[in-house]
């Protein structure tokens, strides 16, 4: 039987590089890597070219380019991926937007920034139209001095560079001090080998805005987070992600008036989505929090036991049905405490770091304005 297309039916292999880009494999792309090797500022290429990832869905370039730098960095998942191991692909990046929306539509710079958070990281996000190319040639000199982060992934308009398709991710891996290049490792390799881009035409492409956001697009800077196994992860995600959840929890807080109250905040997450979610999934805060740190989790449940709080989330629970109703109450009332700044105990930097993820999460998922109460 023959593998030609039919006429009805185009299909593509790869793509040829425009001329203002230099692939990494070409004799000028093979000096420019010895150069800047030699110059010390291709630290960070030498974990992400380990890492390094084809995008598994042609809407997946923002999850292709997270996995390779999440596992470049060595974030544990904490979680499975394959019989014993824990790994990260974009099956396991499942929190902030649904797998099947991302397959749909991609992800926005915002989405990216969150699903890296709530899988271990810490990411800065920078968008082109609020920056300069200097802070982009800053970021990328200094990701490319260090192996252990931050590292980049850049956000940009394809077109604007002279290739084919819309708004790409890719991780950035090395620069090139005296032609000024950064090297793209372009994530879709099905389409487009790595290669090297001009800073201003690397910028200039960040420039256009995404159409589904009416802002421009940039780069993030990803490090590794103090939390392998964040809280809202460790709960397991929800098939319609937890972009809906974490925003309708911050609207019902916000509208509540009182937004320091951690029984505002338990009526609030009780009654979210949250908590049906965390039905099947719930498991001992023991088992997510580091053993140094259990003391201070007793401090918080026990100080949380001796208030209305657990009575209030186990009435808020009862139309649940649930196997693990205590453990569910808990995570309940231990989330309200942290997040309305509650908590008379010190935190421990476990906790500190759940804090503070739940916190990016819902940052990342609202608007430019988005006030979120002061914590501890």
């Amino acid at each position: 039987m023959s593998s030609t297309p039919s006429p009805s039916r185009t299909t593509f292999y790869r793509r040829p590089l425009p001329d203002r880009v230099v692939a990494l494999s070409s004799p000028a792309g093979r000096a420019a890597f010895r150069q800047a090797l030699d110059a010390g500022t291709m630290e960070s290429y030498f974990a992400l070219a380990e890492q390094f990832h084809t995008q598994a869905e042609p809407a997946f370039c923002g999850l292709g380019s997270l996995v390779t730098v999440l596992n470049a960095l060595g974030v544990d998942p904490g979680r499975l991926w394959k019989g014993p191991w824990r790994w990260f692909d974009e099956s396991l990046l499942d929190c902030c937007v649904a797998l099947d929306e991302v397959r749909a539509r991609g992800v926005t710079m915002r989405e990216l920034a969150c699903l890296a958070e709530c899988n271990g990281a810490r990411a800065r996000a920078t968008f082109a139209a609020g920056s300069s190319v200097e802070l982009l040639r800053r970021a990328v000199v200094e990701s490319s001095r260090v192996s252990t982060g931050p590292m980049l992934i850049a956000s940009y308009d394809r077109a604007t560079l002279g290739q084919t398709g819309g708004g790409h991710f890719s991780p950035i891996a090395g620069y090139h001090e005296a032609q000024d290049w950064a090297l793209v490792l372009d994530v879709a390799r099905f389409k487009y080998p790595p290669h090297w881009v001009a800073i201003e035409d690397l910028f200039a492409a960040m420039l256009p805005a995404d159409a589904s956001t009416d802002t421009s697009r940039g780069w993030i800077e990803l490090s590794p987070g103090r939390t392998p196994r964040p809280l809202l992860v460790a709960l397991r995600a929800p098939t319609a992600g937890w972009r809906g959840i974490l925003d309708s929890i911050r609207t019902t807080i916000l509208s509540a008036g009182d937004v320091s109250s951690a029984r505002a905040w338990v009526v609030a997450i009780a009654g979210s989505s949250l908590a049906a979610n965390a039905t099947t999934a719930a498991m001992p805060l023991h088992d997510v929090v580091a053993p140094e740190h259990h003391a201070q989790l007793e401090a918080l449940l026990a100080e949380a036991r001796a208030t209305e709080l657990f009575a209030l989330a186990n009435d808020a629970l009862l139309d649940r049905p649930t196997t693990g109703a205590r453990l569910q109450a808990e995570v309940v009332v231990v989330l309200a405490l942290v997040l309305a700044g509650d908590a008379s105990v010190v935190l421990g930097p476990t906790l500190a770091g759940e804090v503070d993820a739940i916190r990016r999460q819902l940052e990342a998922l609202c608007d430019d304005d988005c006030a979120m109460p002061a914590g501890q």
